[in-house]
């Protein structure tokens, strides 16, 4: 009979300079406060360093970076063109950064070391005008010698080639490759590579550099007198904002969703799944293998098989997360995942998890939220001042 005595993981532990964690033997004992005092310096000693502030000298070059952004936070493109700008700055360059729309993001961290938040341009307002008549309005307060800006499909790349066009400024499009002194692009349908010296407008492609910078800016927060942009979107111009839509969230392609719930091979009540959804307003994916036993259609899968999607959230339900699943889902702002396993892969990529049985939790959810609506309209009712029943019937 083996008698050793296995060892308690959860006893006191201290890191070594290793960065490995190591077991204190001996006494079971919690550590007294100067134990505890040294151990928090160990730990310490292994935390990430506060990055060092860039230095740069007000009142030398300007290098303008511009971007929407997306209920108050930029998106790992938008970060990229940041990024772009302050890498190529030195320490006669500040950087400044343009958002359209509310910014709730750490500028310094993006690396501005000013920003200029314009709530009245943010999505889905389409006001290309006014964007437009801003970001002129920047640039005489400013005279960048560059201008940075995302290539994308919602609106910055649109709005740096009318920018680049009525200034009658050099431009680069889908840019994938800059330094101090060139950028370059793929031409002739990607068979060939060409460069230049750096224009007035740079357009970068997705991950033509990297968001992660070894420093922070300044993030001073300034203002700016926009006048052509600070009039309501009808009231100038050959374009009109007639608002946006709403439609049903079943309606809604997975690749422009926003709030997606998906099922797996855990979710064996579809019906309750589905009536989550509703209750929800959330548009529904699923797994492979739910997708393979016929519990929901082609077009509902998500992964490198299926769709990939880029929603804020994304609740999995019953996933365990196989390697083509998570690339699906790489791009998902917030992960969710109910799931049984605490060990299962997508437990890693998610924010918050939930380890609990999908078809409680689901059932759980539909009956909150539902409380959670009939709440507010009994108080709407009770505010006006009429019975929630009766202004139904009538």
């Amino acid at each position: 009979m083996n008698t050793v005595k296995r060892i308690d993981p959860r006893r006191p532990f201290v890191i070594a300079a290793s960065g490995l964690r190591r077991i204190t033997l001996g006494d079971e004992r919690s550590a007294d406060a100067s134990d505890a005092a040294v151990f928090a310096a160990l730990r310490g000693a292994h935390a990430p360093a506060p990055k060092p502030k860039r230095v740069y000298r007000p009142g030398g070059r300007t290098l303008l970076a511009v971007a929407h952004s997306d209920r108050g936070a930029l998106d790992e493109h938008a970060r990229q063109a940041v990024a772009a700008a302050a890498i190529l700055a030195d320490a006669q360059t500040e950087v400044v950064l343009l958002v359209l729309g509310e910014l709730t993001d750490d500028a310094a961290a993006l690396g501005a070391d000013k920003v200029i938040h314009l709530p009245s341009l943010a999505r889905p307002v389409f006001a290309p005008e006014q964007a437009l008549a801003a970001l002129r309005d920047c640039v005489a307060a400013f005279s960048p010698a560059h201008v940075f800006m995302p290539d994308n499909a919602t609106g910055d790349g649109d709005l740096g080639r009318r920018y680049a066009a009525q200034a009658r400024a050099s431009i680069a499009t889908h840019v994938v490759e800059i330094d101090a002194e060139h950028v370059g692009c793929y031409v002739d349908a990607g068979r060939s590579f060409a460069t230049r010296s750096l224009p007035d407008v740079i357009l970068l492609e997705f991950d033509a550099v990297s968001a992660k910078l070894p420093f922070v800016g300044a993030g001073e927060s300034v203002a700016l007198d926009t006048s052509g942009a600070a009039q309501p979107p009808h009231a100038v111009g050959r374009y009109g904002d007639r608002g946006t839509a709403q439609l049903d969230a079943a309606e809604v392609a997975l690749e422009e969703a926003d709030f997606i719930i998906s099922a797996g091979n855990g979710v064996t009540d579809i019906a309750a799944f589905e009536a989550l959804a509703r209750t929800l307003g959330a548009a529904v994916g699923a797994s492979r293998v739910a997708v393979d036993n016929g519990h929901f259609t082609r077009d509902k899968q998500v992964g490198a098989t299926g769709k990939t999607v880029n929603a804020s959230v994304y609740i999995a339900f019953g996933i365990s997360g196989a390697v083509q699943h998570l690339q699906g889902i790489k791009d998902c702002r917030h992960v969710i995942a109910v799931n049984l396993d605490a060990s299962a892969p997508i437990v890693k990529r998610a924010n918050l998890t939930v380890i609990a049985d999908a078809q409680s939790t689901m059932r759980a959810l539909t009956d909150t939220v539902g409380q959670a609506k009939q709440s507010g309209h009994n108080q709407v009712g009770a505010v006006a001042g009429t019975d929630v029943r009766e202004g139904m019937a009538a």
